[in-house]
Parts: C-alpha cells; sequence; structure tokens
C-alpha cells in the first residue's frame, strides 16, 4: 500500500500536540513563580547588586567619605606595582589553600570510610566529629590560640613529653600558617558529612561482585567507591578551595589588628588586606 505525502502530512499534524499560547504558559506557572519569587529576589539584591557593584567601585576612587571618581584600571595598577602586601596576602592564601584543601579532603574521607560501618554507636562518633564545625570561628580560634601558646599550650606541653622540641606556632613565620591550616582541619566534619552521605549511596551489590571476582579492600575502594564518590568529591574541592581563599576571621584573631598580621605578615591573607583597606585605611 502506497502512502501518499497529504496522508503522511495529515497524520503527522494529528499526532503534533497542540501549540500553547505563551499567555496560557504563564497562567498555569504563575504559582511556581511565586514560590522561587523570594529566592530571586534575594539573589538579584544580595548576590547580583553586590557582584556589580563592587566591579563599579572597583574603577574608581572611593573613600566612603566622598562620591566615587572614575579612575579606570588605575586601582588594579597600583595593587599589582606598587603594593608589595598585595602579592604577600596572595602568595599567604594560595600557600594556605595548597596545604589545607587537599589535607581537609584526604581527613574527611578517610573519616566518612571509618564511619561508614555498621556499629554499636556509631552515631555518637559521627556527632563528635561533626560538632567542632558547628563551633563558632572567634571561639575556635581563641581555644586553638591556648593549645598553641609556645610556652605553655597543650601541644607543645605534649610535643615536649614526647622528645620533640616546642615550636613557635602562631609566633612564628614559618609556622604560623601550618598553625592555621590545623585550625582548619579540625572543622572538616561538613566535609565528612557529604562524602558519608555519598558513601551511603554506593550500591552494596557493586562490593559484592567485586569481592565474587577476587578484588580485595583496596582494590574496591579505588574501582568502585571512588568512581562513584567523584561528584561529591568535586563538589567539596570547589567548595574548599572557596573557603580556602575566604579566609577571614581566623587570620585576623592570630595575626591581630595591628598593621602586622602575624610574625613578618605570615597570615596576612588576602581578605584580611580587602577588610584592611576597606575598613582602617577607608580606601573602598
Amino acid at each position: 500500500m502506497l502512502v501518499t505525502t497529504e496522508s503522511l502530512a495529515r497524520d503527522l499534524s494529528r499526532e503534533r500536540p497542540p501549540r500553547v499560547s505563551l499567555r496560557r504558559r504563564l497562567r498555569r506557572n504563575l504559582r511556581g513563580y511565586v514560590f522561587v519569587l523570594p529566592w530571586i529576589i534575594s539573589l538579584l539584591v544580595f548576590t547580583a547588586y553586590p557582584m556589580l557593584a563592587s566591579f563599579y567601585f572597583s574603577m574608581t576612587d572611593y573613600s566612603v567619605l566622598k562620591p566615587p571618581v572614575w579612575t579606570g584600571l588605575q586601582n588594579f595598577k597600583v595593587m599589582f606595582t606598587q603594593d608589595p602586601l598585595y602579592w604577600k596576602s596572595a602568595y599567604n592564601s594560595a600557600y594556605y589553600t595548597l596545604l589545607s584543601v587537599p589535607l581537609q579532603l584526604v581527613i574527611a574521607l578517610v573519616l566518612a570510610m571509618m564511619l561508614n560501618r555498621k556499629a554499636r554507636g556509631i552515631g555518637i562518633y559521627r556527632t563528635i566529629y561533626y560538632l567542632p564545625s558547628l563551633m563558632p570561628v572567634v571561639a575556635g580560634t581563641l581555644l586553638w590560640m591556648l593549645l598553641l601558646n609556645p610556652r605553655d599550650g597543650l601541644i607543645n606541653e605534649a610535643l615536649s613529653f614526647v622528645g620533640l622540641p616546642k615550636l613557635g606556632w602562631l609566633q612564628s613565620s614559618a609556622w604560623s600558617k601550618p598553625a592555621l591550616v590545623l585550625m582548619a582541619l579540625w572543622g572538616s566534619g561538613w566535609l565528612m558529612l557529604i562524602f558519608l552521605a555519598a558513601l551511603k549511596d554506593v550500591p552494596e551489590s557493586l562490593h559484592e561482585a567485586a569481592m565474587i571476582d577476587g578484588a580485595n579492600s583496596w582494590q574496591r575502594f579505588w574501582a568502585v567507591t571512588l568512581p562513584l564518590l567523584t561528584p561529591s568529591i568535586f563538589f567539596n574541592l570547589i567548595m574548599s578551595i572557596i573557603g580556602s581563599f575566604q579566609v577571614f576571621a581566623q587570620a585576623l584573631i592570630a595575626g591581630g589588628t595591628g598593621n602586622s598580621s602575624g610574625p613578618l605578615n605570615s597570615l596576612l591573607m588576602y581578605m584580611v588586606q580587602l577588610y584592611r583597606y576597606a575598613f582602617l585605611y577607608f580606601e573602598m
């Protein structure tokens, strides 16, 4: 039987769904738009507008007390060529990021693997490891400053007890940034929680199939668990990098609020430098 072009076009026109007007689509989705409207408004007011305003003010000479004057790229030229503390703060932030982010991810993943077991009281251990990440930054930093006191701090006393020399920690230009990294490692509980949730989604049947094939524990982790954790690893990596470049309160409290942030400005992070220019020098 032959199918003519007219009959084929007629059949296709019957199968094609009727077109919905734009007004009808808007009316049908109105309830959804109403629900997302508060989020959109907050995004525009608290995220988009500050970003655009910051970009505009970076192109001006603005000291809060007088109207901004357009200067173009002059601020960036001064920052890159005439401000030696900019490169110091950039180096300190990069050092902190490169050291803290990998250690945080590894420690959080190891803790999540250890706590992803069926054992009595496992919920208590999960809570204990997660609680430090809930402590306020100021309180946690002050606590660590007591622990890292070069003279009578608990950590130096422990080092002396095992025969190791005491370290200067926050009062040493060589050990101040590792001390700050140590504070960050203490609060890795939120990364552990994300890894733990991802481990719960790994199908047990894949591990059983790998065991039947003769794979040991390391091979099952490398070939089964780790590939399935890639999305959570990527998420934790991005969030950790962002958080490490935004570290502020710890460095400000541990380094002091004077003209020098720690010994030889070793705790002068990029955000601390921004804070100084904005609220100490009033150079927005």
